[in-house]
């Protein structure tokens, strides 16, 4: 069975973006050459989920070629029926499904990147298997919190723990079983 793993990056106080889907802050730590291990993560997945306000964002600010680069599906998550762009799928019917679904058939593992929404639904219907999560070092005080209220306790085994010298830390977590 396939993987889903959500790979994202929140402030020390837990927002994923700050008012207004501002991600300013992840520039605290931008730094030539450094990815965080995101290259590597990319080969082991051949599909990505995604929320339309992520999508929409990273569409305006990086281009279409950032998730569909001809070697994955991705699939985003919208409540308005849109045609297909590419190996781009704008899918509206339930998300559970598709996972289940996706989970179930053969491939590389499955990429999670957000947003809020979309993470906090595949939470409730316990379906994130692991959790690579990169703490910035900065209190942005509000915004879209990365974690919100209404869904399972779940207990996670640490994988790992990465440190890296602009004050990034990466905790590799799965879902214990």
């Amino acid at each position: 069975m396939r993987t889903l793993t959500i790979y994202i990056a929140t402030s020390l106080d837990g927002y994923i973006a700050k008012p207004n889907d501002d991600l300013s802050f992840l520039k605290v730590v931008e730094k030539e050459g450094e990815d965080y291990g995101y290259k590597e993560f990319t080969k082991t997945i051949d599909t990505i989920i995604l929320g339309r306000r992520t999508y929409d964002w990273v569409l305006k600010e990086i281009g279409p070629s950032y998730y569909d680069n001809g070697e994955r599906n991705v699939y985003v998550i919208t409540r308005t029926e849109r045609p297909n762009v590419g190996r781009t799928i704008f899918y509206t019917k339930n998300l559970t499904e598709l996972v289940q679904q996706l989970k179930a058939e053969n491939g590389k593992n499955i990429y999670c990147d957000g947003g809020a929404e979309i993470i906090n639904e595949l939470l409730k219907n316990d379906l994130i298997d692991e959790f690579i999560i990169s703490i910035i070092p900065i209190l942005v005080g509000n915004g879209i919190r990365l974690f919100k209220e209404g869904r399972p306790e779940q207990q996670l085994e640490l994988v790992s723990v990465k440190t890296y010298d602009t004050g990034l830390t990466q905790l590799h977590y799965k879902r214990k079983k």
